[in-house]
């Protein structure tokens, strides 16, 4: 995992194509990728229930349902028209437009969250657009779930990759064996951004530990939702879940996942 986004990139440039691609197959993003924890979610709204949020990045709505399952009102704004139209489907309205972009048109919110999103984004504008958009006392929350595969699961995958993709401009090594020190980058970055601003308190960092089993085919289906697989021809796409299905067969056929939820969280400044 980088310091500049979750596929393993850092040339600006390939950067930006990845950012893009993840509409390629909105349908599995949308069921394949996790959730995030309910604590997390309790924890954002809980001294204000009935939250307005707004959902930055929000993709395909994952993050958004759980908000609204928590009683808020949830607006996104997400620049892939094609993962837009799956979070519309379940009733989130939406905003196609990177939000370095987006207009907020007068409206606030008391929450801006962005869920494995922000680091898309210039983090000083994307600050200073949460300012516009939160209301005094709003919350910016944005936060990220890593994986730490297991270590055998992480050799074979990283495997398999190196040997089908030896020319990919991706650290698999590094994508396979991520912990929340790999994302410092990210974290501090985000961090730093509110920083830089009169109008948000001290950031802070919150964390939450939790696993998930997978089943052979349902990790086979996640892997091509990350950035480092989205723009592999089909034909090698192919070949690395072939060749992962096998290992992972030899290994028992499913695995624990742990997972790291890490949060950056700002409040702004001013009386609710």
């Amino acid at each position: 995992m980088p310091t500049t986004s979750s596929s393993g990139s850092t040339d600006p440039g390939q950067h930006r194509l990845v950012a893009e691609s993840f509409g390629i197959d909105a349908a599995r993003y949308d069921r394949a990728r996790p959730r995030y924890p309910e604590a997390l979610v309790r924890r954002i709204v809980a001294d204000r229930p009935g939250l307005d949020v707004l959902d930055v990045g929000c993709g395909t709505g994952i993050a958004a349902r759980q908000f609204q399952a928590a009683g808020c009102r949830v607006h996104g704004v997400e620049p892939d028209a094609r993962m837009a139209e799956i979070a519309r489907q379940s009733g989130t309205e939406v905003d196609v437009a990177a939000f370095e972009d987006w207009d907020p048109a007068g409206r606030t919110f008391d929450a801006v969250v962005a869920a494995t999103a922000w680091h898309w984004i210039d983090p000083a504008v994307g600050t200073a657009q949460a300012a516009r958009a939160l209301r005094p006392g709003g919350l910016l929350a944005m936060f990220w779930n890593v994986f730490q595969l297991p270590a055998d699961v992480a050799e074979a995958v990283a495997g398999v990759c190196h040997r089908v993709l030896p020319d990919a401009p991706f650290d698999f090594t590094a994508m396979t064996q991520g912990t929340p020190d790999v994302y410092r980058p990210v974290l501090d970055g985000a961090a730093e951004g509110i920083r830089e601003r009169d109008d948000f308190g001290e950031p802070e960092q919150w964390q939450y530990a939790w696993e998930w089993t997978y089943t052979r085919d349902a990790w086979l289906d996640q892997m091509p939702t990350f950035g480092a697989f989205t723009r592999v021809p089909p034909d090698a796409l192919t070949e690395v879940l072939t060749g992962v299905g096998s290992a992972l067969d030899a290994l028992g056929g499913s695995f624990t996942m742990h997972y790291t939820t890490a949060a950056v969280v700002g409040r702004r400044g001013g009386t609710p």
